[in-house]
């Protein structure tokens, strides 16, 4: 070989030291990256489908000859909902679930409980508003209408801004002040179009107006 063979050959090892081994490991890390990614997006979709599955599982428990939920069967598949995919959108969907069946049997406070892990911690924003006015109108249940009213301070998004404001209004009947609760309802009839507002929010208005005649 001669010397300008050898001269080549050590410029080939120098930059091969230099940039070889690093687009290498580049591309293999840029490989491992994808494969990563790929992998989690399984996970995620088998997290998602077995969540899905334990979900559906709860809401077939209603499928008995009378129509009422199997209680012993709520509550183990809400638990396997609750440790295996705590925090996902099913198994706070779970225990919204979980919430109106306690509700059905006169068990209130574990209806709050329920609804109460949902609010604290919320999966989505619609999902919390929806756990925030179950809970008020449980609380209103168990004669916890002030601490309901409350539970309801601060801003909704606009979409449950009419809800919100009609049960509002139904606390504050609760509660005797009357007036508030008009001016409730009046909110609530206005975040409404016309056509929906026609129907118990009237009746309620009615009633409210016929009380003070």
């Amino acid at each position: 070989m001669s010397g300008t063979e050898d001269d080549e050959l050590a410029a080939v090892k120098d930059w091969w030291q230099r940039n070889g081994k690093p687009l290498v490991t580049g591309g293999m890390l840029a490989l491992v990256v994808v494969l990563g990614w790929q992998a989690w997006h399984r996970y995620q979709s088998n997290q998602s489908q077995g969540a899905s599955m334990l979900y559906q599982q709860l809401l077939e428990t209603t499928l008995t000859p009378d129509g009422k939920a199997d209680a012993a069967r709520v509550s183990d598949i809400s638990n396997k909902l609750k440790s295996e995919f705590g925090g996902t959108a099913y198994a706070q969907y779970g225990s919204l679930f979980v919430a109106k069946v306690a509700v059905d049997t006169g068990k209130l406070d574990d209806a709050a409980a329920e609804l109460k892990s949902v609010v604290d911690k919320p999966f989505s924003d619609t999902l919390g508003e929806v756990a925030r006015q179950r809970l008020a109108r449980v609380m209103a249940a168990q004669n916890k209408a002030a601490d309901a009213l409350k539970l309801l301070d601060g801003d909704a998004d606009k979409s449950f801004l009419a809800s919100r404001e009609e049960l509002k209004g139904d606390l504050l009947v609760q509660l005797g002040r009357t007036d508030e609760a008009h001016a409730a309802y009046l909110k609530a009839k206005a975040a409404l179009s016309e056509e929906a507002a026609v129907g118990g929010l009237q009746m309620k208005l009615d009633d409210l107006a016929k009380g003070d005649a």
